[in-house]
């Protein structure tokens, strides 16, 4: 079936098409979760068939809700949040739903103007990282009084799926001193504004505080979170006397940068120096050699924060908030051993 030039698809036209009614149709473009699976998949080769598009404004006016959800993570150059990005796009999709994804960069300044966007916009819920961020945002999301869920770090009173930074820092730290070494550098991303990496960082330090050991401001390399940046933190801390006998990245890419850098200046890798990350990206396991690390269930973080939200979007607030906090895991590999 095609349509004369110049004229508009309608729902009566995609349900003609898909041998179905036009409620039917309806509910396929509002709730999919409620057409069964043949039916639904039908429909929507009608509609890509006869390049139906909803008029989603018309909709939201009368429905009161956009079937949009808006994102704003720190930066879409990160596996980690890629993986979370990913399973939070299925969930929302499968649920009707269009994921709006903005990042900031690590600005404040810039997450409150993408914040307002998505709520200028009609978005009708948003998800943040962390709670690292002015009281001025914070009073903007909750003068919207929108579902809000948070990702990694969280604020009491607002829904949160959380994982145990601080425990990730213990457990790469504590692998390390079991080990036997004594001398640490650790290169980790910017501290300010960034409470994972601060919940990471102060795991390290509480580990090291066991044993009896400092992690002296001299021990750390702050940097932005890449490999090019970790060669340049490993750099830094090549200088420290005495050398480390490991050095911590607080995230994977970072750790490999470091093990790179070490590489390239004939370090031996772990029998000179050990290297360990957090995060557990998929490259990991396939350096030479693999990467010791702390497995950040990403995907899962994702899926667990879609269902909350959806969960909130339909059923609203009640009850206080929801916190959920997701394992995490020591993953041994072939960078670390002990000391030379």
């Amino acid at each position: 079936m095609t349509m004369p030039p110049h004229r508009k698809t309608t729902l009566s036209d995609v349900a003609q098409a898909a041998n179905c009614s036009i409620a039917t149709v309806s509910r396929a473009m509002s709730q999919p979760a409620l057409v069964q699976p043949e039916t639904l998949e039908r429909i929507r080769r009608a509609a890509v068939t006869l390049g139906y598009v909803p008029n989603r404004k018309a909709r939201a006016l009368a429905s009161g809700h956009s079937d949009t959800v808006g994102v704003v993570v720190p930066t879409l150059n990160s596996p980690i949040f890629s993986a979370t990005l990913q399973e939070m796009q299925r969930a929302f999709a499968a649920q009707g739903y269009q994921l709006l994804i903005a990042s900031h960069e690590y600005d404040v300044g810039h997450e409150a103007a993408a914040l307002g966007q998505l709520i200028s916009h009609g978005a009708d819920g948003l998800v943040v990282v962390g709670a690292a961020r002015p009281d001025s945002t914070w009073s903007m999301i909750e003068v919207a009084n929108l579902p809000l869920v948070q990702m990694w770090e969280g604020r009491a009173g607002h829904d949160r799926v959380t994982v145990d930074n601080h425990g990730a820092g213990y457990a790469i730290a504590r692998h390390l001193l079991d080990l036997g070494h004594r001398q640490f550098g650790v290169v980790c991303g910017h501290l300010h504004n960034n409470d994972r990496q601060q919940g990471r960082v102060a795991g390290i330090r509480a580990a090291l505080a066991e044993a009896g050991l400092d992690l002296p401001r001299t021990q750390i390399s702050e940097q932005a979170l890449t490999i090019g940046a970790g060669r340049s933190g490993c750099m830094t801390l090549l200088q420290m006397q005495p050398r480390p006998t490991a050095i911590i990245g607080t995230v994977d890419l970072l750790a490999i940068g470091a093990m790179i850098e070490a590489q390239a200046r004939g370090i031996a890798v772990p029998q000179e120096m050990s290297f360990a990350g957090i995060d557990n990206v998929d490259v990991a396991a396939h350096l030479a050699p693999s990467l010791t690390t702390v497995d950040i269930p990403a995907a899962q973080i994702g899926a667990e924060t879609a269902a909350l939200l959806l969960r909130r979007i339909r059923e609203g607030a009640g009850g206080g908030a929801d916190v959920q906090s997701l394992p995490v895991s020591l993953v041994v590999r072939h960078s670390t051993a002990p000391p030379g």
